[in-house]
């Protein structure tokens, strides 16, 4: 639990990108470095489809992200 970082549907917004995963993140700068996993919040809002890989999503998140036409996808 000390390196996942919480990550916010706005920030998600916010990337341009559709394939959304922890080296998406960590190369926009919006996790650290040191971040070894990262959980989707609902926290503001997606208007586009992305597809988000390998992270911990909420349910409230990964309903948002299905509303907007995205997918969650695990990582296996």
């Amino acid at each position: 639990r000390k390196f996942t970082e919480v990550v916010r549907l706005s920030d998600l917004e916010r990337l341009g990108v559709d394939e959304i995963d922890l080296g998406t993140l960590k190369a926009a700068n919006v996790v650290s470095i040191l971040a070894q996993n990262a959980r989707v919040i609902l926290s503001g809002s997606l208007t586009r489809k992305v597809t988000v890989r390998g992270l911990g999503v909420t349910k409230g998140a990964r309903a948002a992200i299905e509303a907007a036409g995205g997918s969650v996808v695990d990582n296996e």
